[in-house]
C-alpha cells in the first residue's frame, strides 16, 4: 500500500487509461494556485466544511478541521446585486466552449486518444467518481465491556471522511450504502474503510480497517454490469463486503449515493438534493350527467322544493341550476364534470339540496361513491344510467321515519364515466408537452425521441444569504410530457455543472420542453412551517419547441435565464443544454402534420372556455399535490411556474406585446400596400414595366396565375432556406415589452388577484377591468399567433412543416397549370359548397397542418 505525507494535500488526481489494463494509473500531486479571493462571489476554498448532521442515524460524509454540528444560517436576499454581468439576452452557441478540440463528441463518449468508449452519456461531458459500496459485515469483534459493539463504517479519503448509520448491539450489520467522492476532488493515492464502534468516537481505535491502492481501483462505465462487491478481511478481526469502483454519473448508484461536495447538508435535506425523475399521475375526466331525482321530500312538507345538486370530488366543488319547476321528481340533465387521479383516493359526494332562502340551503339528501364503481369510456359510446338511494339528512328522524326510509327512499338517477378519450390539460395549450389521451389503450407509437443534455450554468446570481457572503445551491427541472426529470443540488456555487442526459419518447413534434432553474432552500438548515415556510426560489425558465429542432441535430446554446421582477427584468444567468432530437420515421412525422392536435373526441364532444379553465386549474393543483408527495418533494411552487399557473391573469406588458405583434404581422401588408403605390406612380421606371407586362401576360392567360403564385412561394421557401433559424427559440424581452414597461405597468401585473389596493370601489372596479382585458388580451394573442403561423410556412422555423410546404407548392404549382382553370374553380366551389352529409366535425388537414406551425410564443416572457 501507498502512504501520502500529511503534509502534502493533493489538489486533483489526473485521469489514466482504461483501455490499457497493464499500465497503472498515475496520481500526481500538484499544488492548486492561490488567486485574489472576492467573498461577494466566491466560497473559500481553504475553509473545511462539517459534513456531520445533527441525526445520528442519518449517513454521513465529512471533511477534517471543522467543528461539528455548524448549522446553516441562510437568508433570502434580492438577486439585484451587481454582478458585472453584461446584459445580453441573446441565445449563443456553446459549441466551442464546451466541447474541447481534443475531447471525442457524439455517440463515441467523452474521453480522449484512445480514452474512448460507448456511452449513454453523449451529450454531457464525462465526470468521474470513486464509488465505495459498503454492503454489510461479519463475525466482528465484540467490546469487552459489553460483549458486543454499535458499529458503524467510516470511509476516508484524503481529507474527506464518509460515515453509515450505526447498529446498536449488532455483529453482523448490514448496511448497502454507496459513497461516491468526484475525481476532481481526490487527495490521497490511497482509500482507507474502517469499522468503527460508536463508543469509541473521538478516539483512534477502530475494529478493523480495509485500504486500498487507487491504483489498483477498475473502472466500470455502463452498459456493463455492476461490479459484485467481495469479502475483505480485516486487520484485526471480522470480515466486511466492499465494492471499490471508479465510474461516471452514468452509473446506476449516481443518484443514490452519498457525494462529498454535498458537504454541508444534514438531515432530511440530505433527500433534497439528489436527482430523481417524476411521473405526472393518471388524470381522468370525470363527467357527472344528473338526469332526475324522485321522492325528495322538503323538511317543510307545506311548500315544493327549489331542489339543486351539489356534486363534490376532493376541493372540487360545482352545482347544478335550481330545476325550473318546483316539485318532488325534479329534472336537470346536466353534465358536471370534474378531475380525477389514479389512485383514486377521493369519492364522488352528490347531495341534494333544497334553497329554502336565498342564503340558507337544506340538505335533502346524500351520497358517497367510489370512484372504482364507474365506468371507464374510451370512445362515443353511450353509458347506461343508474339510480342511486339517497341517504336521509338530518336530525331527530324517528324511528318510524327510519322505517319508511327503508321503503321510500329519496333516488337520484345519474350517468357518470371516467372519460379516457380525452387529453387532460394541466398546462398552458400554447406550450403543451403533451396531448396524448388518458387511455393507453388509444396512444400510438413515438415518432421521435428527444435528449437533453443539462450541462450546468454560468453567471448565476446570489440567491441568498449564508455566513455573511451570497450563496446560491441551484437544482434544475425539465418538464416533456409526463415525465418530470430533477438534477441534484450543486451546493454553493454560481457556475454549477450538472451533467446530467435524460431522453423522453416523442409522441408529436409540435410541443414544448420546458426547463426552469431554482435555488434550493430545503438544506436542512430551515425550520420555518406554515406560511412562512422556505420556497424554492425561481432563478430562470427555457422553453424550447420540437417542431423548431432539425432532426437528428444536436444543438448545444446557452439560454438566458430571465425573470420580470417588480422593478424590471433581469438576466439571472445562462442556461446551457445540448438537445438532439431523433426521428424515428420520416413517414409518420410527415402523418402526424396532419392529425388533429388533440384526440377526436374534443372535436365531437368540446368544453367551454370557462371549462377548460377550470379544469386546467384543477388539473394543475392535483399535480402539484401528487408531486409534493414524492421523495424528495417537487415542491408547489416550482411546478406553478414550470405549468405557467398565472399565465391568464391580466397584464399591461403582455398586452403591448400581443398588440405590437399584431403590427408587425400588417407592418408587411403596409409595406405591399407602400410598393403597389410606388408602381403606380412610377418611382422606378423598371420595376413599374415589368408588373404592366405581367398583368398583361396573367390576363391573357389566367391559368398561369395559382402556379405562378405557388411557385414564387416555392422559390421563396427555396431562398430563405439558406438564411433558415440555426438556434432554437428564446426568450426575447423586446418581443415582451419588458424592456421599456413603466413601473406602475409591473406593480399591476404583480399585484395579487384580487387586488390588494385600497378603496373597495376600486377593487371591484379595478378586478372586472382586469378580468375583461384578460378576455381582451388572449384573443388579440390567438389573432397574433395566427398570423405568425402564416409567416413561419416559408421561414424554416419548423424545418419539417417548411419543408412539406415547399414540396406541396410545387406539386401544387405542377398540378395547377396542367388543369385548365375553370375545373379547378368548379372543383374548388363545389368543394366549399358541398352537403353537410359530406361535411365531418373534425378539422381539415390543412387546418391540422396550420394549427402545428410554430409561433412566436415560445419566445414570450
Amino acid at each position: 500500500m501507498h502512504s501520502v505525507d500529511p503534509q502534502v494535500q493533493p489538489s486533483y488526481v489526473e485521469g489514466y487509461n482504461h483501455n490499457d489494463t497493464n499500465q497503472k494509473p498515475r496520481i500526481s500531486i500538484k499544488r492548486r494556485p492561490r488567486g485574489p479571493f472576492n467573498p461577494q462571489v466566491h466560497a473559500s476554498h481553504d475553509e473545511a466544511y462539517n459534513l456531520m448532521g445533527t441525526n445520528p442515524q442519518q449517513p454521513r460524509i465529512l471533511v477534517e478541521r471543522q467543528p461539528q454540528n455548524t448549522p446553516l444560517t441562510t437568508h433570502q436576499v434580492s438577486p439585484q446585486v451587481p454582478t458585472g454581468l453584461d446584459e445580453n439576452y441573446n441565445l449563443s452557441d456553446t459549441n466551442g466552449e464546451r466541447w474541447p478540440s481534443g475531447g471525442a463528441y457524439g455517440r463515441r463518449g467523452w474521453m480522449s486518444g484512445s480514452d474512448r468508449f460507448t456511452s449513454t452519456f453523449d451529450l454531457v461531458e464525462q465526470m468521474y467518481y470513486l464509488y465505495v459500496r459498503v454492503v454489510k459485515a461479519k463475525d466482528l469483534p465484540a467490546s469487552s465491556m459489553t460483549s458486543s459493539c454499535d458499529p458503524y463504517v467510516e470511509v476516508k479519503l484524503g481529507n474527506y471522511r464518509g460515515r453509515t448509520k450505526h447498529f446498536d448491539h449488532k455483529l453482523n450489520p448490514e448496511w448497502n450504502q454507496v459513497f461516491a467522492f468526484s475525481k476532481d476532488r481526490i487527495q490521497s493515492s490511497v482509500l482507507e474503510v474502517f469499522v468503527k464502534d460508536k463508543a469509541m468516537v473521538g478516539r483512534d481505535d477502530y475494529l478493523g480497517r480495509v485500504v486500498f491502492d487507487l491504483n489498483e481501483v477498475p473502472t466500470r462505465v455502463p452498459p456493463d454490469s455492476p461490479l459484485a462487491p467481495q469479502w475483505y478481511r480485516l486487520e484485526n478481526r471480522g470480515d466486511i463486503m466492499l465494492a471499490v469502483w471508479m465510474g461516471t454519473q452514468a452509473d446506476e448508484a449516481f443518484s443514490e449515493a452519498w457525494h462529498s461536495d454535498a458537504a454541508t447538508v444534514y438531515g432530511e435535506g440530505v433527500f433534497n438534493i439528489r436527482s430523481k425523475v417524476y411521473m405526472s399521475p393518471k388524470l381522468w375526466y370525470l363527467r357527472v350527467n344528473v338526469i332526475e331525482a324522485q321522492d325528495v321530500i322538503p323538511g317543510d312538507r307545506n311548500r315544493l322544493p327549489e331542489v339543486f345538486v351539489k356534486a363534490q370530488v376532493g376541493c372540487q366543488v360545482l352545482t347544478t341550476k335550481i330545476c325550473p319547476t318546483r316539485t318532488t321528481t325534479p329534472f336537470w340533465n346536466e353534465d358536471l364534470v370534474f378531475v380525477a387521479c389514479e389512485p383514486f383516493e377521493e369519492q364522488l359526494t352528490i347531495t341534494v339540496e333544497d334553497r329554502v332562502h336565498p342564503s340558507k340551503d337544506e340538505v335533502l339528501g346524500k351520497i358517497s361513491l367510489p370512484m372504482t364503481l364507474f365506468e371507464k369510456r374510451l370512445d362515443q359510446r353511450p353509458v347506461h344510467s343508474r339510480w342511486f338511494s339517497l341517504e336521509k339528512f338530518g336530525f331527530g328522524m324517528l324511528e318510524g321515519d327510519r322505517r319508511n326510509e327503508l321503503k321510500f327512499s329519496s333516488r337520484i338517477h345519474m350517468r357518470v364515466c371516467l372519460e379516457g378519450g380525452y387529453h387532460v390539460l394541466d398546462e398552458s395549450t400554447l406550450y403543451s408537452s403533451d396531448q396524448r389521451p388518458t387511455a393507453r389503450q388509444l396512444w400510438k407509437q413515438p415518432i421521435g425521441i428527444l435528449e437533453v443534455g443539462i450541462l450546468g450554468a454560468q453567471g448565476l446570481l446570489p440567491m441568498k444569504m449564508r455566513d455573511g457572503r451570497g450563496s446560491t445551491d441551484a437544482y434544475c427541472v425539465a418538464k416533456y410530457g409526463q415525465k418530470w426529470v430533477r438534477t441534484r443540488t450543486l451546493l454553493d456555487t454560481f457556475s454549477p455543472k450538472w451533467n446530467e442526459q435524460y431522453t423522453w419518447e416523442v409522441y408529436d413534434p409540435c410541443t414544448v420542453i420546458t426547463l426552469g432553474v431554482f435555488d434550493n432552500c430545503h438544506l436542512g438548515g430551515e425550520k420555518s412551517t406554515g406560511s412562512n415556510a422556505a420556497r424554492d426560489s425561481r432563478i430562470g425558465k427555457v422553453r424550447i419547441r420540437l417542431s423548431t429542432l432539425e432532426a437528428n441535430r444536436i444543438y448545444t446554446n446557452s439560454h438566458p435565464l430571465l425573470v420580470l421582477h417588480p422593478h424590471g427584468v433581469k438576466k439571472m444567468g445562462e442556461l446551457q443544454l445540448a438537445v438532439r432530437f431523433t426521428a424515428l420515421s420520416v413517414a409518420n412525422m410527415v402523418h402526424i402534420y396532419g392529425q388533429p392536435l388533440l384526440p377526436k373526441i374534443h372535436y365531437l364532444h368540446p368544453f367551454t372556455v370557462n371549462q377548460i379553465d377550470n379544469l386546467r386549474y384543477q388539473a394543475m393543483n392535483i399535480v402539484a399535490s401528487r408531486l409534493g408527495r414524492a421523495e424528495p418533494p417537487l415542491r408547489k411552487e416550482v411546478v406553478e411556474y414550470m405549468l405557467d399557473v398565472d399565465s391568464h391573469l391580466w397584464s399591461m406588458r403582455r398586452s403591448k406585446a400581443n398588440f405590437f405583434r399584431i403590427m408587425s404581422l400588417f407592418s408587411g401588408v403596409i409595406t405591399m400596400g407602400k410598393w403597389f403605390s410606388d408602381v403606380c406612380l412610377w418611382k422606378n421606371h423598371v420595376t413599374s414595366i415589368l408588373v404592366h407586362i405581367l398583368f398583361l401576360i396573367l390576363i391573357w392567360y389566367p391559368e398561369l396565375i395559382l402556379p405562378t403564385v405557388f411557385l414564387y412561394m416555392f422559390l421563396i421557401g427555396l431562398w430563405n432556406y439558406r438564411f433558415r433559424p440555426r438556434h432554437p427559440p428564446h426568450m426575447d424581452t423586446k418581443l415582451s415589452w419588458a424592456e421599456a414597461v413603466h413601473p406602475d405597468e409591473l406593480d399591476e401585473e404583480f399585484d395579487t388577484f384580487p387586488t390588494s389596493r385600497s378603496q373597495d370601489v376600486v377593487r371591484m372596479r379595478y378586478d372586472r377591468l382586469r378580468t375583461v382585458a384578460g378576455r381582451i388580451q388572449t384573443v388579440v394573442g390567438d389573432i397574433a399567433t395566427q398570423g405568425e403561423r402564416f409567416q413561419s410556412l416559408l421561414s424554416w422555423r419548423d424545418p419539417r412543416a417548411s419543408s412539406i410546404f415547399v414540396v406541396f407548392s410545387f406539386c401544387a404549382a405542377v398540378t395547377l397549370y396542367a388543369t385548365p382553370f375553370r375545373v379547378v374553380a368548379l372543383v374548388t366551389g363545389l368543394y366549399f359548397l358541398r352537403h353537410p352529409r359530406f361535411r365531418s366535425k373534425l378539422p381539415s388537414v390543412a387546418s391540422n397542418f396550420f394549427k402545428r406551425l410554430p409561433a412566436r410564443t415560445d419566445s414570450l416572457l
